[in-house]
């Protein structure tokens, strides 16, 4: 949604009238973006957002989804998340009819800038709860039929739980407009759970402990990594001592003071452990136990043991993307394409299916050991022009 854009409330009253509905090509809806803070959270900041967003009557999301955006930047956290979705957004897929043919030209409807942002938004649904994606106007490129663009509607505006849109992040719901109504309903998809809170939830404490551990370690650096230079006066003049400091503080970046003469100074370091042990072995633990509950494994993204165990793990990884696969498989299905028929793409008959990798390797089984197979099979399923087998100067 346009940063810029304003609407009226006249425009909110014309979406309830069927003869304006064609010319409504995006979600009319004023909302007041304000900058998020970006303060520091602990765990008792997430605990208390937690509570606010479970509230029975009024349930908050945004102070949850601050917590998010503090700790989405973790590059665990984050690389953990773009692996399980780079893997499902990878897979081949088309558009098939009733009798399980594929057509060409509905699958490259498909094979757009819209799509792909729809399936990002989609999935992220799975770490966040719930996405709402606004579509905006359609029109035709080349003979091809498309959105011009798709768009999440800002979280912290959606109330998923009433299905509402908040103007004012924090209004109660009582002044909340429904979204899965009207020609609202016409121009969005909500992806998601009502209640859900999302993985992100999940992986919250580990990632705020982990980066207070890096913020303790970086402070044990400061304090115990570099030198300290002490300078000792019995000058009692200002403009001397004054000197001093500044040549002390001059120097360099390490830690420095300047003391009377005689002063004494005593570091002493804790005999519990080495800093390894305390701060990155926590820090390994964090990754690991974000890793168990993105990738519900931890050997694809970080080290493995042993070639059998990583095998194991990544076929317990396979079948989370293919969790994830199955569920955008269902939105595309029961939602995407009933929105698209409405709006004149054409879809009306076809489903969403993935490419099967196991028919591929039949199929290329079946070629490398001198079976023949009938050139029209591969024409009709790959749309490939096959004219005949090509002749070998050596035969």
């Amino acid at each position: 949604m346009n940063e810029n854009t304003k609407y009226t409330p006249e425009i909110l009253l014309a979406m309830s009238n069927a003869a304006t509905r064609e010319k409504i090509k995006a979600m009319t809806i004023e909302l007041v973006r304000t900058t998020v803070a970006l303060t520091k959270k602990d765990i008792a900041s997430w605990r208390s957002a937690w509570q606010m967003a479970i509230v029975a009557d009024n349930p908050q999301r945004y102070r949850l989804y601050d917590v998010y955006d503090d700790v989405a930047i973790d590059n665990h956290l984050s690389g953990a998340v773009d692996q399980r979705k780079g893997m499902v957004i990878q897979k081949p897929f088309k558009l098939v009819d009733k009798s399980g043919k594929e057509s060409s030209g509905v699958t490259k409807m498909f094979e757009t800038e819209w799509f792909r942002d729809f399936v990002d938004y989609t999935l992220d649904s799975i770490y966040y709860g719930h996405s709402l994606v606004q579509f905006g106007d359609v029109f035709t490129v080349d003979g091809v039929r498309r959105f011009r663009e798709v768009e999440l509607v800002p979280r912290r505006h959606v109330m998923p739980e009433y299905g509402l849109l908040l103007r004012n992040v924090g209004d109660d719901p009582r002044r909340g407009i429904p979204y899965t109504t009207g020609s609202i309903a016409d121009w969005c998809i909500e992806a998601g759970g009502r209640k859900k809170l999302g993985l992100l939830h999940k992986v919250s404490p580990s990632a705020i402990s982990k980066k207070n551990m890096l913020a303790f370690w970086d402070s044990f650096g400061e304090l115990f990594g570099m030198p300290i230079r002490i300078g000792k006066t019995i000058s009692r003049d200002k403009t001397e001592i004054s000197k001093v400091e500044s040549m002390l503080k001059d120097m360099g970046a390490a830690s420095w003071g300047l003391f009377p003469e005689g002063t004494e100074i005593e570091i002493k370091e804790t005999s519990r452990g080495d800093a390894f042990n305390v701060y990155d072995k926590r820090i390994d633990r964090a990754n690991s136990e974000m890793s168990k509950c993105l990738l519900t494994q931890t050997m694809t993204i970080d080290n493995g043991s042993s070639h059998s165990q990583s095998e194991v793990h990544l076929e317990v990884f396979k079948n989370t993307v293919q969790s994830d696969a199955d569920y955008l498989r269902h939105i595309i299905n029961n939602r995407l394409l009933p929105l698209m028929a409405k709006h004149g793409f054409g879809v009306e008959g076809y489903r969403f299916e993935y490419e099967s990798i196991t028919s591929m390797e039949v199929e290329q089984m079946l070629l490398s050991s001198g079976y023949d197979i009938d050139p029209e099979y591969f024409a009709q399923k790959y749309n490939l022009p096959v004219t005949g087998r090509r002749q070998s100067f050596f035969a």
